[in-house]
């Protein structure tokens, strides 16, 4: 996430933030739930296991607090367990020893799927739980055509940040296709600036030009999540899916990347882009909150655009869908834990979120309103949720996404490796991985 969460070295957990061929079969809503309802009148408590970064610490408080001062008679435990794989292992544990607690944080996407929700989580499927939240989100907390959550927190978009007093400057317009792309990066080089700010040394971050360059692909190949999970579709012979790695090379080609690009960091980089010496950094918006104690100018100075592709018709962006809160099958207090996710998909969920964080991106429920001094990647990501030019980055999709992606996109980005062989690389890279999964077609 991202990236995805966990496999990218970065706080957000997907950074990615993230489930196609997802089987098993349903729960039924009166099935679920280890035990009696409490009492009409009396008072309930929910546990809610959510994560440790400060973010969703400040997001699941937020949330907790606005839900009890509206519903007296329901307490909420909250308990933050640790990042990573170490958090991961203990919600596996939890779950399949049914010690979990009644709602819990969680990824959505394809991580989901070593959950086995179908019996581990209530089935949400057609509940008035879910009224409120778009129905974009729906196929990331899916599997098996049952619906197990909804989003806690805003979407990431995963794209080109750029600087928005360079463009205003230069005279120039986001572009929509890839040639309008590499047209204003020529104008921004010939000013002096660097045209797109490149940051090896955080290998990781070399892999957004393949990663968020999905819509594209998604747009041209719309079976390909599906193709690819099943080991029929790669990218070295997919053209729109060798389009990312293309572009690496392209900017590389073109001397668009900054002076020392392979031994920059992710944090000089965003230093960069917000003084304006680089115009565009292939980034995901969620990062940039925690540089407006620093730059405040960053909440308008800094804007968002998806990653051009081939056609203007078609334009887009890929986004890192938010995390979910589930309810654990085992829970006793079913009744509870839903009214506690409506509350969670509901404008007034995201006011109180609103209220605590700062939106770095859109919220996926149907009524929710950015406030006026969102920042402005909020804004732009926002008008893309609009007009329904979004899809969700393939790790969302896929549960396939090979270790060694980071050290190939740096190769082509620093022109040691050609685009072709580098997705052939790739799709090799991936085999293991989708064999260890037990997938079929590999």
């Amino acid at each position: 996430m991202p990236p995805r969460r966990g496999t990218m070295k970065t706080s957000p957990r997907a950074l990615g933030t993230a489930v196609a061929v997802l089987a098993i079969a349903a729960l039924t809503s009166c099935g679920a739930g280890g035990g009696g309802e409490q009492a009409t009148g009396g008072s309930v408590t929910l546990s809610f296991l959510t994560g440790s970064d400060q973010s969703t610490v400040d997001t699941s408080k937020a949330l907790a607090d606005a839900f009890t001062k509206a519903n007296p008679d329901i307490k909420i435990e909250i308990e933050n367990q640790p990042g990573g794989s170490e958090g991961d292992n203990i919600i596996k544990t939890r779950l399949s020893t049914g010690e979990m607690s009644d709602v819990f944080w969680y990824n959505s996407g394809s991580l989901l799927q070593a959950l086995n929700p179908a019996q581990t989580m209530v089935d949400l499927t057609g509940d008035p739980v879910l009224a409120n939240v778009q129905p974009d989100y729906l196929p990331v907390v899916s599997q098996g055509g049952k619906v197990f959550g909804v989003p806690a927190t805003t979407l990431t978009g995963g794209g080109i940040l750029y600087n928005r007093k360079v463009y205003e400057k230069l005279g120039l317009q986001v572009p929509k296709t890839w040639a309008e792309f590499l047209a204003n990066n020529d104008k921004i080089k010939a000013a002096d600036i660097t045209p797109v700010i490149t940051t090896f040394k955080d290998t990781w971050t070399s892999q957004l030009f393949v990663l968020a360059d999905y819509f594209n692909v998604q747009a041209a190949a719309p079976t390909f999540a599906a193709d690819y999970t099943a080991g029929k579709a790669k990218f070295a012979t997919t053209p729109a899916a060798l389009g990312g790695f293309q572009h690496l090379a392209d900017v590389h080609a073109k001397g668009y990347a900054n002076k020392g690009f392979g031994s920059a960091t992710l944090d000089q980089g965003l230093k960069m882009l917000v003084e304006g010496t680089g115009a565009h950094y292939p980034m995901l918006s969620g990062l940039l909150p925690p540089l407006l104690a620093t730059y405040p100018q960053t909440a308008t100075d800094v804007g968002f655009f998806g990653v051009p592709g081939d056609d203007a018709a078609k334009n887009g962006a890929t986004v890192w869908e938010p995390a979910a809160i589930y309810i654990a099958k085992t829970t006793e207090n079913l009744e509870a834990a839903k009214k506690f996710l409506a509350f969670v998909a509901s404008p007034a969920g995201a006011d109180a979120v609103t209220a605590a964080v700062r939106p770095s991106g859109p919220y996926r429920v149907k009524g929710a309103k950015l406030p006026e001094d969102a920042l402005q990647v909020a804004k732009d990501l926002q008008v893309y949720i609009d007009q329904g030019a979004t899809a969700p980055a393939l790790e969302f999709l896929s549960p396939i996404k090979g270790p060694s992606l980071e050290q190939i996109t740096v190769a082509v980005g620093s022109g040691l490796t050609p685009p072709a062989e580098a997705a052939a690389q790739y799709d090799k890279d991936v085999e293991k991985q989708a064999k260890q999964l037990g997938l079929a077609g590999w």
